[in-house]
């Protein structure tokens, strides 16, 4: 194998997204959410289809979940 085919895959493994769990995802849904980082909080939300009661049950605040009802409300 050449040098630059081993270097492309070694660089594909050291890239790969890390799996995260429903739960993981909601934890970080309420990070987000409280460090007023919308876009990831929505991205977060749509991947994994969350629920209002989730994210306040995990400790989002009320008004938090407020702003972002309309994604909410779209699933």
């Amino acid at each position: 194998m050449g040098k630059s085919k081993a270097r492309i895959f070694r660089k594909g493994i050291n890239d790969q997204i890390p799996r995260i769990s429903r739960a993981d995802a909601i934890s970080e849904t309420v990070k987000h959410l409280e460090t007023k980082n919308i876009n990831d909080a929505k991205n977060l939300i749509t991947m994994f289809g969350l629920s209002a009661e989730e994210i306040l049950e995990a400790g989002g605040s009320y008004e938090a979940v407020i702003a972002i009802k309309n994604i909410l409300n779209q699933g």
